[in-house]
């Protein structure tokens, strides 16, 4: 195992393109063709395979592409928690908003019963992963907002939960236990994907939050709270950093930047690293970055998820010395604005090359500018 530093100067941020034979594989398993023990095979196939290219690239940290999954969220919402059931709002997918001209959320986790812990389904997937790599195995997990942020108070049971601070109690109790499986099972790296805070700067997400009777200033600080409860509950062995996440989806919400949280964000949260999107106008400008303090690192998402164009070194140096006017250079690391694959079923994609080739663009950029 090499030694840890966090974050790495080059990282790849979880989700890859699936390859199209275990695109097909999903699909036989769905309609009844391929067994488990099938589609297992064709996962097992496509992740040694994306692992042996990240190798090759030369990261130094490495993910599964998030193969097993359908979506995200599937690590831990849908599968590890009892008391969760995932409800979809419409038929069509993303619905827009009559009132807002935004676009709502198509999965509710709606809390019917009290939530448990009720098993990991990502230490297998861990282990796996730790077997066909020489490079650190990084695993990722859905922040602690997603459930509340995407169901609000009507759709987490007041009889099961009056008081929604035992709520966030469970929830955080969940969290603690499958940090502690992971870590169990040699997991040293662990990345949480929080969707929920970024949103709060957005002013037509602020109106559709208080309609539902959430004040988007007080969730900053419930939120917070909240990363921060499941943060200081990892083992002493697990390194936990933060991607702040706008999905790859150009349609999801949060066209804001990071000035309204970004002193929550840095001085409030306590975590050691952050991976942070800054490609493309919704990212808002560097100077938030003041607020980051001196011993934390933040990993620049500069390069394109959507965009098959290649990024040229000169364009990514440009972005990182502008960056360095509000941060010390020697905090700052480089990766894609996020991953490249926001679920199984849909993905929005870039091809497979340019995915590859930007991924070999981050690693060279991130050897001549930090060695």
């Amino acid at each position: 195992m090499p030694q840890l530093q966090i974050p790495f100067r080059a990282e790849q941020i979880g989700s890859l393109i699936r390859p199209e034979n275990l695109l097909i594989a999903r699909r036989d398993h769905a309609a009844g063709t391929l067994d488990a023990a099938g589609l297992a095979i064709a996962e097992d196939d496509a992740i040694e395979d994306a692992v042996q290219r990240q190798e090759e690239i030369g990261l130094k940290v490495v993910s599964d592409g998030e193969f097993r999954r359908g979506v995200y969220s599937d690590s831990f919402t849908s599968r590890a928690l009892a008391g969760v059931e995932i409800q979809l709002s419409e038929d069509t997918g993303w619905s827009a908003s009559q009132s807002h001209g935004h676009r709502m959320a198509r999965r509710v986790p709606c809390v019917t019963a009290p939530i448990e812990w009720k098993g990991s389904p990502n230490v297998a997937e861990f282990e796996f992963l730790n077997s066909v790599t020489s490079a650190l195995p990084k695993m990722t997990l859905p922040g602690p907002a997603f459930i509340h942020y995407r169901a609000g108070r009507a759709n987490i049971s007041e009889k099961v939960y009056p008081d929604l601070d035992e709520f966030w109690s469970d929830l955080a109790n969940a969290y603690a236990k499958e940090m502690q499986a992971l870590a169990d099972a040699g997991c040293t790296y662990l990345q949480i994907d929080e969707t929920a805070l970024i949103k709060l700067g957005d002013a037509r997400v602020r109106e559709l939050l208080g309609e539902r009777g959430d004040n988007w200033q007080d969730l900053l600080g419930v939120y917070t709270d909240a990363v921060n409860a499941v943060v200081a509950r990892a083992p002493d062995d697990l390194q936990v950093v933060m991607h702040i996440c706008r999905s790859s989806d150009p349609n999801w919400q949060a066209d804001a930047g990071y000035d309204v949280i970004a002193d929550a964000l840095f001085n409030r949260i306590i975590i050691d690293g952050y991976l942070l999107e800054y490609e493309g106008p919704r990212s808002g400008d560097f100077e938030p970055l003041r607020f980051c303090p001196p011993e934390k690192r933040v990993i620049l998402g500069l390069v394109s998820t959507l965009d098959s164009q290649v990024e040229t070194a000169d364009f990514l140096k440009s972005r990182i010395d502008d960056a360095a006017k509000h941060i010390d250079i020697g905090q700052l690391g480089l990766s894609p604005r996020c991953g490249f694959a926001t679920s199984a079923d849909h993905q929005v994609t870039i091809g497979e090359d340019a995915q590859w080739a930007k991924l070999a663009r981050i690693v060279e950029v991130a050897e001549d500018v930090w060695g």
